[in-house]
């Protein structure tokens, strides 16, 4: 398979391990994000040992380490009784030999034995700083990550030279893997985000309704349960997790939203959200302009297109999946998909605003996101403090030219934002996937920025 990106992930890892002393790194993020991808390439011209644990016996998981030392060093398999022992052959090994160690999968021995950490920091402190050899743990469970491994409470607290917190593809990413055109690009992000995996799942080479129709409508494949599947794999009871990804999905965003639509009181529902956040499977956001941790005018959405896709598409349609696959995209996914895109539409023109802000061709702004306060909102808004000067910008993927109209819209909504001094300094943008009307670019001031796709395109290219 193809490795795409992660160009200043890999440099972050050569960098620690042509170091002269010895690296700790810690490598962590959802599952499917691409972190194995990521430390087989980085290991692939270096001398290492890769070991991947699974879900068995802790004396199974022992066995299996020592045997993977013991291959690379063409030893023969010593007998060892404990993690501690393990540990001290090892760092005999590591002392004839600069290599990569990596654990993948961490938390499987994590469960298996809580005491793991403190065999391995003292096999840190008292063997590996002696060597200039990497140790990389590696997991996909984000709440034993943090807590074992990166937690103010773990003995291995402190002692991490680095770590990868790896994320999805942003879309400017995901476009060297999508093989369309800027249009169909978007709108395929739209359905699969950026998880490395369900990105190159599709066939760039056919057109996107039928990659939808095979990847994602037939109970076959891969991605029809994946959702299911990354549930389970976290959570013991995920069935209300479910339905508040299915609420979130559908347009319920606030709190009394999805309570109302879930069925779910108001104390249980704080804690699920909060579980659902610390998985990343869903995002709180505040209006640019509020404080995250004060302001009450919380929104939540599902923090993965393909998520939030599959969520709204195909959740609630299994049955009919099941029977006819054909007639729910023909008639259900189809003619709503472009209210979907939409709101990716929205975030891809937020990556276009910060390349802009990198090059030079847009004033910078230290903030960018979304605003909204009673009936009113916008769905881009930038703020310079230091300069006392704000960024607004509407985003339309709608199939007519954006005219006067959007235009005027935008000017009459800028007074409600309630930021900086009256006299700041005001620009405006407007990003259409159908172009302008005629005329639009000279009844506008110089304040006026106009993005189309082809824009776009080049900009995130």
């Amino acid at each position: 398979m193809t490795f795409y990106d992660r160009d200043q992930e890999l440099d972050a890892l050569r960098t620690s391990f042509e170091s002269p002393e010895c690296g700790f790194y810690v490598v962590y993020g959802r599952r499917r994000v691409g972190k194995t991808a990521l430390l087989k390439e980085f290991c692939a011209d270096r001398p290492h040992i890769y070991f991947l644990a699974a879900q068995e016996a802790e004396a199974r998981q022992r066995e299996k380490f020592i045997e993977k030392i013991a291959e690379h060093f063409d030893d023969r398999v010593p007998r060892i009784g404990g993690w501690d022992e393990a540990f001290d052959y090892l760092g005999e090994k590591l002392a004839t030999e600069q290599l990569v160690l990596v654990i993948d999968e961490f938390p499987y021995l994590v469960a298996e034995n809580d005491s793991l950490p403190s065999y391995l920091q003292s096999f840190i402190d008292e063997q590996l700083q002696n060597t200039d050899s990497m140790l990389v743990l590696c997991g996909s469970s984000i709440s034993t990550m943090e807590s074992d491994v990166l937690g103010h409470e773990s003995p291995l607290y402190g002692r991490r030279t680095g770590q990868i917190d790896l994320q999805p593809f942003s879309f400017q990413q995901a476009r060297e893997v999508i093989g369309y055109d800027i249009e169909d690009a978007i709108r395929s992000y739209a359905v699969t985000g950026g998880t490395p995996m369900y990105l190159t799942l599709f066939d760039y080479d056919l057109p996107l309704g039928e990659n939808i129709r095979t990847q994602m409508l037939s109970p076959t494949a891969v991605l029809y349960n994946e959702p299911e599947f990354l549930l389970q794999s976290e959570l013991r009871n995920p069935a209300r997790y479910m339905s508040i990804l299915e609420a979130v999905a559908t347009g319920h965003t606030t709190p009394n939203e999805i309570a109302g639509a879930t069925g779910i009181d108001s104390g249980p529902l704080s804690k699920y959200l909060q579980t659902l956040r610390r998985l990343r499977l869903i995002d709180r956001a505040v209006p640019v302009t509020a404080s995250a941790k004060q302001s009450k005018r919380s929104r939540y959405r599902v923090a993965d297109e393909f998520l939030r896709f599959w969520f709204r598409f195909v959740e609630p349609n299994r049955s009919s999946i099941e029977e006819a696959p054909k007639v729910v995209f023909d008639g259900t996914i189809e003619p709503t998909l472009p209210d979907h895109v939409a709101p990716t539409f929205e975030d891809v023109c937020e990556e276009v605003v910060w390349e802009k802000i990198r090059r030079g061709e847009l004033a910078p702004y230290s903030e960018v996101g979304r605003w909204w306060y009673g009936e009113h909102e916008i769905d881009i808004v930038g703020l310079a403090p230091d300069d006392d000067r704000i960024l607004l910008a509407e985003c339309k993927w709608t199939s007519d030219p954006v005219g006067h109209s959007v235009a005027s819209q935008l000017r009459e909504k800028a007074p409600h934002v309630r930021w900086g001094p009256e006299t700041r300094e005001e620009e405006f943008a407007l990003f259409s996937k159908s172009g302008f009307v005629d005329g639009l670019a000279d009844d506008l001031t110089d304040d006026w920025s106009l993005i189309d796709l082809t824009e776009v395109d080049v900009c995130l290219s």
